[in-house]
């Protein structure tokens, strides 16, 4: 879809969903003229949103909804449309489950959101003399900075994909080697993977469970006995010298280097039975 050189949607009170609305719009197209408005002209050559009863409003019947049942607001609307130009068909999806939605529920029902608080702070309030427009544009370049964020990070997913599929098709036992960090859960979630290590970016190297795609939960976790433990408690109830560091849900590791990082993993499988 081609952005046009204008847009409208409503004057008055701004929420979240208009306010990130427009920040994919100028997002996609910079130079995109913005009107705000109660009554969109007859004669407006643009893209309406968030008001009008078009294709990017959400005001009418009947509703639409996702099939989780999660309605549309103008925001998931255009994302819909927009979001996988910008980042692939999965991390568009990904990013309309884990972001967007939540933004769309709150403007369909209230639902408490505290990104939708923080924006609506934006709002003057009642008793103030700031320009309604000039608050909503604030509004609009710090929701454009985190949308921005967002997209380039599921497009540094997408980048790192082929390294963390090579190195699953190199890996022993369901354990993974990163060269480096990698943000790889996208590409090992619904593998045979248990573990994955990678140096890590404090130094030294890290182990970290592989999530079960169902459960949501490490499919191997490291042992209770290490979990939220001083390094000589770790190092002598593992018997693995320079293990500094289990995190309290035994799902993540450090260790002082890559070998001390696969004992163990290996340990782990060994007291499983997995090999």
């Amino acid at each position: 879809m081609k952005i046009p050189a204008n847009g409208f949607t409503h004057a008055g009170k701004f929420h979240a969903d208009d306010v990130f609305a427009t920040a994919l719009l100028q997002i996609l197209r910079p130079d995109i003229k913005i009107t705000r408005g109660f009554v969109v002209p007859d004669d407006f050559d643009g893209i309406v949103y968030d008001v009008g009863f078009g294709m990017f409003d959400h005001h009418q019947e009947p509703r639409e909804c996702r099939p989780n049942g999660v309605p549309y607001a103008a925001l998931g609307l255009l994302w819909r449309v927009l979001g996988p130009g910008l980042v692939g068909e999965r991390q568009a999806r990904l990013i309309d489950e884990n972001f967007i939605q939540p933004l769309d529920l709150n403007d369909n029902t209230g639902e408490q959101n505290s990104l939708c608080d923080a924006i609506g702070f934006f709002n003057p309030v009642w008793d103030s003399k700031e320009d309604q427009d000039t608050c909503f544009f604030k509004a609009v370049a710090v929701a454009k900075q985190i949308l921005e964020n967002q997209i380039a990070s599921a497009n540094a997913v997408n980048r790192a994909d082929e390294k963390v599929q090579q190195a699953y098709k190199n890996s022993r036992d369901g354990i993974v080697v990163l060269p480096c960090y990698l943000p790889w859960k996208n590409g090992l979630y619904k593998t045979d993977a248990l573990f994955v290590v990678y140096p890590s970016q404090r130094g030294g190297w890290s182990a970290q469970c592989v999530t079960d795609h169902k459960t949501k939960r490490p499919k191997l976790p490291f042992p209770q006995s290490w979990a939220g433990q001083p390094q000589e408690v770790i190092e002598q109830k593992s018997g693995i010298p320079g293990i500094s560091f289990c995190h309290a849900s035994r799902f993540l590791i450090t260790a002082k280097d890559k070998e001390t990082a696969l004992a163990a993993c290996r340990q782990v499988l060994k007291n499983n039975g997995r090999i």
